[in-house]
């Protein structure tokens, strides 16, 4: 078993119910391999930086997937014939970060740290 993150980005159309109940049939497909989803975070409906399919903004979910190959393969075969699946990206890690990404962390938090980091260089 591996470590994997992966970004989904879905419709715009889509209401939020719609877009996590597909979410669930991909990580079924990951459950169905005996993986497991480490971390999930959903990231909502963003801006992104093209048009794609007359498409301005998405809804972006995160997983860290601890799976085999065979199960990511599935899994993005899957997401390919999904006419609901804008763009997604799966990359493997070394291990899965238990902190928030930033994305999800608020914008005064992220201030304080580069606050920090400004004063001990």
């Amino acid at each position: 078993m591996a470590l994997y993150e992966s970004v989904i980005i879905g419709r715009q159309d889509l209401t939020p119910n719609q877009f996590e109940e597909l979410v669930e049939e991909f990580i079924k497909i990951i459950v169905s391999f005996k993986g497991v989803i480490k971390k999930r975070e959903n990231w909502g409906i963003r801006n992104l930086a093209y048009k794609i399919n007359k498409n301005r903004k998405g809804h972006y979910v995160l997983l860290n997937i601890d799976s085999s190959s065979d199960a990511i393969t599935e899994y993005e075969r899957l997401m390919r014939l999904n006419e609901d699946i804008i763009r997604f990206l799966t990359i493997r890690i070394n291990s899965v970060d238990e902190k928030p990404s930033p994305l999800m962390n608020n914008k005064s938090d992220r201030y304080k740290t580069e606050v920090l980091n400004a004063e001990t260089v």
